[in-house]
């Protein structure tokens, strides 16, 4: 059944002070509408319940990437194809390139947007993985100022955020230096294109020697939320590969990890293909 359109509201403010008062006045009765994807799916399904909108679009606050010493910065209207084909973004954070290239159609990718990918908090979502293992932080903004948060815990359960009914997701900032980190991203799906994950998994690590000095290991489409899998980091960190370790490595996962049967697939398999992608990360780090 599809949705009655009079029922909803779109409005376009002129300023990014605008959207903010309109947030501030009548916080939980404006939503920001900004590429529309995952809305217009739900709006096409007649599932969309939110009635009033703010178009954030055409807000030049929210976009561009910029690259200071330390950060690289993204604002939050960065589409994924603005992404894929930004030099820097490709160079020192191949993850995230990697993970806005195989998000859904090059419709879907001129369109989408990384703040609404994140505020949007699917946990098959393709890109938050990749913003964990880089310590992503958000920057937030309302009418009474910005706060910075890390993405890290900016999820707090299935569809609930670190995030007040007056606030927008302005900013992505993501800390430079990690070029040199052995970096692994891979996306399982019904298909190669176009399709919504199984499992995503994203993996980084400082080398010394053949010994894992440092690392970061996400994974999407195995528990309510996009998660850090810390425990299993910390069984890794600071030795060196080897097939004993490893196994240890995939027990610890299958404990942090809480996949369950849906219409794409099941727990069993998204656990195997979870563990199967841990090995095939650390096998890359000790080639």
């Amino acid at each position: 059944m599809k949705s009655y359109i009079p029922h909803y509201r779109l409005e376009t403010p002129r300023s990014l002070g605008e959207a903010l008062q309109r947030l501030a006045s009548e916080p939980g009765v404006w939503k920001p509408f900004a590429g529309g994807t995952d809305l217009m799916v739900l709006l096409e399904a007649g599932k969309l319940p939110q009635r009033r909108f703010l178009n954030v679009w055409n807000l030049p606050e929210l976009r561009g990437i910029i690259a200071t010493r330390t950060h690289v910065s993204l604002g939050a209207l960065t589409t994924y194809s603005e992404i894929r084909r930004n030099a820097i973004v490709e160079q020192e954070f191949p993850l995230l390139s990697r993970a806005a290239s195989e998000t859904g159609s090059v419709a879907t990718q001129n369109r989408g947007t990384i703040g609404g990918n994140i505020a949007n908090a699917s946990p098959a979502a393709d890109t938050p993985p990749a913003l964990l293992v880089y310590d992503a932080e958000l920057e937030l903004i309302s009418a009474h100022g910005t706060r910075r948060v890390a993405f890290h815990g900016f999820w707090r359960g299935y569809k609930q955020l670190d995030l007040r009914n007056d606030e927008l997701i302005a900013r992505v900032h993501l800390p430079r230096g990690r070029q040199n980190w052995r970096q692994f991203y891979r996306k399982v799906g019904t298909r190669r294109a176009q399709a919504i994950s199984k499992v995503c998994f994203a993996g980084a690590a400082q080398m010394d020697a053949r010994r894992i000095a440092d690392l970061r290991i996400s994974l999407g489409s195995v528990a309510p939320v996009v998660l850090r899998a810390t425990a299993t980091e910390n069984i890794l960190r600071g030795l060196t590969p080897t097939p004993a370790l490893v196994h240890a490595a995939q027990e610890a996962l299958g404990r942090e990890i809480a996949p369950i049967d849906d219409i794409r697939s099941t727990a069993r398999y998204r656990l195997r293909v979870a563990q199967n992608l841990l090995a095939e990360f650390c096998e890359s780090l000790a080639a």
